[in-house]
């Protein structure tokens, strides 16, 4: 599946396609950029390998705007990882990239899409909440946070 994307009035058009080994240095360097404790490019290489649905979304110039993990679980698709470009942000970038993890799917007959997020990021907590997640859940002591202390994870779900 290599699906155009449909940017907002006045952006380039951008595509969707499926995440290759060669992708994951562009990858790690947004991953960095974006979170205070990123995957590695070991948890990347896993995701591929483990034949997990990884995307990629680029512009015209095939620049690298963002990319998400996911993984079927029975009926059920868990949301692994969704980032954004930070020089992208606010654009519509992550609602793109939602569209997809939920157009595929329900291509692939999922009946949901479940994902975790860190209470500290308000910013996606309300894109998710805006998009039709609804928390469901918390894991305690789920993330790495600063100083060797654990945050919690709020779990949310969108039925599909």
């Amino acid at each position: 599946m290599n699906a155009n994307a449909q940017p907002r009035p006045g952006m380039r058009p951008l595509a969707f396609a499926a995440m290759r080994i060669e992708d994951l240095d562009e990858v790690v360097a947004i991953e960095k950029a974006v979170y205070s404790h990123p995957w590695t490019h070991g948890n990347f290489v896993d995701s591929i390998q483990s034949g997990y649905q990884c995307w990629v979304l680029r512009d015209a110039e095939q620049v690298l705007l963002g990319y998400f993990f996911m993984m079927q679980a029975l009926d059920e698709a868990h949301l692994l990882n969704i980032s954004v470009r930070e020089d992208v942000q606010r654009q519509g970038i992550g609602k793109m990239l939602l569209d997809q993890v939920c157009m595929l799917a329900r291509r692939l007959q999922m009946q949901s899409v479940l994902l975790e997020v860190r209470p500290s990021n308000t910013r996606a907590i309300a894109i998710y909440q805006r998009y039709g997640f609804a928390e469901i859940g918390r894991r305690r002591d789920y993330y790495p946070a600063a100083g060797d202390k654990r945050e919690e994870a709020i779990v949310m779900r969108l039925p599909l």
